[in-house]
């Protein structure tokens, strides 16, 4: 998602060409996102850009005929022990509201009533169609002129002359820009233009499906989670998704989940909940970058002319990507843009160099 947005939004002012390792655009994280847009999500920074990413899912113009968006509404639940937790995660947030106990009991019934003493509620919280945004913004680039290459893994980058090089083992591209949005390779990336790690850390989040419990309409039911994070679901479609919220660190691969912990998630889960999982129809991972202070990465580095990163997104980058592309284009075009200095300062690269 980051680099196809990017290349949407930089097409119409540049000749751009996306290199992309896998057969087909969104395999790795994007495709196996939560797809979820949570205005209160993440710190300050990131909280800052879901703001500014909002209007584009409501109207994505020349991305799709209509809103990205769909009601579901987010539920934080915890017990008596857990209610500064829950303030906590209240303070600086906008547009949650308080329940009782009865009323997350009534929102979602199958909660156990000793685990829930109160609750916080966010209405905006709304689904993603993942998948059409980002064949939408890929539409767009092509429609712009650029060109997206599949089965293209980058295998060595060279600069001479104000020119990057880049080798597949098909072809080579060149431009005087590079954009590194690998996701889980960014750090790899880097190393083979000859530069330094940011310390990226890949993250695997393992998730399972099962079918909704009988004699439920789950259908309006909210993403719900435990303040611990411990747990999420995320109802829908006749099923309930369940993620134990693992944050295992991995190699970049083509992430797998593993038994024991998709068995602690169905745990953790089964211990909140007043109905026993009897099937799990599938379970996947995916692999969610985090920068050492948990922001996106997102500048020039200076220490090498033209080489740009747009990574680190952690777990926020599908809801971050219409802020970050634009960001993205505006920082490789020279233009000032409308984005406050704390925040391209708090995304900037430059955070993590001492040089």
């Amino acid at each position: 998602m980051a680099g196809v947005s990017a290349a949407a939004k930089l097409s119409p002012h540049a000749s751009v060409t996306v290199l992309e390792r896998e057969p087909s655009l969104g395999y790795h994280s994007t495709g196996r996102s939560a797809a979820i847009f949570i205005r209160n999500y993440g710190n300050a920074t990131l909280r800052a850009l879901n703001v500014i990413a909002e209007p584009e899912f409501i109207e994505p113009i020349g991305i799709s005929d209509r809103t990205l968006l769909s009601p579901r509404g987010q539920l934080l639940f915890g017990d008596d022990s857990e209610i500064d937790k829950l303030q906590s995660y209240a303070d600086g947030s906008d547009g949650l509201v308080w329940l009782s106990q009865a009323e997350t009991l009534e929102m979602v019934p199958i909660l156990r009533i000793e685990r829930v003493a109160s609750s916080i509620y966010e209405h905006s919280a709304q689904e993603i169609d993942v998948d059409r945004m980002l064949q939408g913004y890929a539409r767009l680039a092509r429609a712009n002129g650029a060109q997206i290459e599949l089965a293209q893994g980058v295998e060595s980058v060279g600069f001479t002359e104000g020119i990057w090089t880049l080798r597949t083992a098909k072809d080579t591209f060149q431009a005087p820009v590079v954009i590194n949005a690998a996701g889980a390779w960014a750090d790899n990336l880097a190393v083979i233009a000859g530069l330094g790690r940011m310390n990226l850390s890949p993250l695997r989040r393992s998730a399972v499906m099962i079918p909704s419990p009988t004699g439920y309409d789950t259908g309006q039911w909210p993403v719900f989670a435990d303040i611990a994070e411990t747990f999420y679901a995320k109802p829908g479609a006749g099923r309930i998704m369940i993620s134990p919220a693992d944050e295992d660190p991995v190699e970049p691969h083509d992430a797998w989940a593993e038994d024991m912990v998709l068995a602690e998630g169905i745990d953790r889960y089964e211990r909140a909940v007043t109905v026993p999982v009897t099937r799990v129809e599938r379970n996947w991972a995916g692999l969610r970058t985090f920068a050492p202070d948990r922001t996106p990465v997102v500048g020039f580095d200076r220490r090498a002319q033209g080489f740009f990163w747009l990574a680190g997104q952690g777990g926020y980058g599908i809801q971050t990507a219409p802020a970050l592309s634009q960001i993205t284009a505006d920082l490789v075009l020279g233009r000032a843009g409308s984005i406050k200095a704390d925040i391209l300062a708090a995304i900037a690269p430059d955070r993590f160099l001492d040089i």
